[in-house]
């Protein structure tokens, strides 16, 4: 029997048919409701001519239908490729042309950007996420497609290093054994816990989540929008088991005066990653008894392997020592193993991997070297094999748990009349962690900051446009090897929201 996402799902909807699977702002859906649904789904997608192993992808804010939709692509045998919401017609057209998908799905606030991107030729593929609701009293459909392990469940983008769209595939197989893994080391999180989640379904903490934890009989809570008021209110009255998120949620939630006196005691597994966390938000947690555990990983890993709740106590920083099926490794610029204490370039090896970059065996192959997956980012490991996160050796900024490439940004600012030389970087934030700071060398009598601010609103997301700009009259600083020196440039704009205005 193939070890799928698909098979769990069916095995849930029989064997616990009025769990609650979803319930979303109030509106619940039982295992057995979700899967008949879905199933009506999947058989309007054929109709639609979507075959088994063809895209379809949706720019769309989370919602109940949207999250039904996901599983009808599943059992359609189709490939869910979601985009994210806050795209430009640019970033979609780029989407488009990586994933050629059978179909689009849109919201009606993203439709007039959904017809830009596609042109005239391709308006045929464009649906309404409001065909969706209807399904639900379908007629009975035919049996749903039977996937197979090594079949490609979902593509996840990712600009990553290059500033150019990447697929991270994930397959059935590979979701199952991150899935089971989590559920085996943590089964408050699995058979009969609950979940909030937080994650855009266009990420791999919306996706990659949705599918884990209903394929272990989890109950999923989610906000189509994530506000701290709601989250600390949720937790209490939802009885949450599990919690992940990245840093600045978890701080927003802790800026609360309704946090003191908040009851989080039947959260079992709290979870926090994103970036580097102050010691004071650990300690604040704590005193409510709950230890908050240091996650690493990457779209192409997702991100389940935290630390051990003793090393999260003792040594918060750390990440912990990988899984019961997962492996860490540090490597030198020579390709020899670091030793204990030596920072290097941090490597995975588990079969939860991702199978790869979509239509890119080259990149495939570059980040994939005899089973071990080279992440690009920097940590060390103690003698006990616990994994401290440096930095990512990819430029990447973290903003309210999204990843935007600076190359990506860099790229955009680049195209403007008068830009000679430009860097992007992260500048501090409080609502996001962290936002894009441009800094720019140029024509500067002739640029201003809202120049740069409207070009990017039409070429990138609106997450990625620069909230600060900052103008140089002289070239920027470079290294021996002529690139840039962002690390100069990092370190004089370090304070830079203490003194320059945001632009948006």
């Amino acid at each position: 029997m193939a070890f799928t996402v698909s098979r769990a799902l069916k095995w849930w909807s029989i064997d616990r048919p009025d769990r609650l699977a979803l319930d979303y702002e109030g509106e619940p859906l039982s295992y057995a409701e979700l899967y008949a649904w879905a199933s009506r789904v999947a058989a309007w997608l054929a109709e639609q001519g979507v075959k088994p192993g063809d895209r379809v992808s949706t720019v769309a804010a989370n919602s109940l239908d949207y999250a039904v939709l996901i599983v009808g692509i599943m059992l359609a045998g189709g490939i869910n490729a979601p985009l994210t919401f806050r795209a430009s017609a640019r970033d979609l057209r780029r989407s488009l042309d990586l994933l050629s998908p059978t179909l689009l799905f849109c919201d009606d606030e993203r439709q007039d950007c959904a017809n830009e991107a596609l042109g005239e030729a391709e308006q045929r593929k464009l649906r309404s996420l409001d065909v969706i609701r209807p399904l639900r009293d379908a007629s009975e459909p035919p049996a749903p497609y039977e996937a197979k392990s090594e079949d490609p469940l979902f593509i996840i983008g990712t600009s990553g290093s290059t500033g150019f769209p990447k697929g991270v595939v994930y397959t059935h197989g590979s979701t199952m054994t991150y899935s089971a893994e989590f559920a085996i080391m943590e089964p408050a999180t699995g058979n009969g816990g609950s979940i909030l989640a937080a994650g855009p379904y266009s990420s791999s903490s919306g996706t990659l989540l949705l599918m884990q934890f209903l394929s272990v009989g989890t109950t999923i809570h989610a906000q189509n929008k994530f506000t701290p008021e709601i989250a600390l209110a949720m937790l209490q009255e939802k009885k949450i088991t599990t919690f992940l998120a990245s840093v600045i949620f978890w701080e927003r939630i802790a800026a609360l005066p309704a946090f003191e006196t908040a009851d989080l005691s039947t959260i079992r597994f709290a979870q926090i990653s994103g970036a580097r966390v102050n010691p004071a938000l650990l300690a604040r947690y704590r005193a409510k008894g709950l230890v908050l555990r240091q996650a690493y990983g990457c779209t192409e890993a997702g991100g389940a392997w935290a630390a051990r709740d003793s090393t999260a106590t003792s040594a918060p920083e750390m990440c912990g020592p990988g899984a019961m099926f997962t492996e860490y490794k540090i490597m030198l610029p020579d390709g020899s193993v670091a030793a204990s204490g030596e920072a290097g370039e941090i490597l995975i090896k588990s079969d939860g991997l991702t199978a790869g970059y979509w239509n890119n065996p080259e990149q495939t192959a570059e980040a994939y070297k005899d089973g071990w997956l080279h992440t690009g980012d920097r940590g060390v490991m103690d003698a006990a094999g616990n994994l401290t996160f440096i930095d990512r050796i990819k430029d990447i900024i973290i903003s309210g748990g999204l990843n935007i490439s600076a190359m990506e940004v860099e790229g955009a600012i680049a195209e403007i009349d008068g830009v000679e030389e430009v860097v992007v970087i992260a500048a501090q934030d409080d609502d996001y962690g962290e936002t894009p700071l441009a800094v720019i060398h140029g024509d500067v009598d002739q640029l201003d900051p809202q120049t740069i601010v409207r070009h990017c609103r039409t070429a990138l997301a609106s997450y990625k446009v620069p909230r600060y700009v900052a103008f140089e009259r002289e070239p920027l600083p470079r290294l021996p090897s002529t690139k840039i020196n962002k690390v100069l440039l990092r370190e004089k704009y370090k304070e830079a929201a203490n003194f320059l205005e945001k632009v948006r």
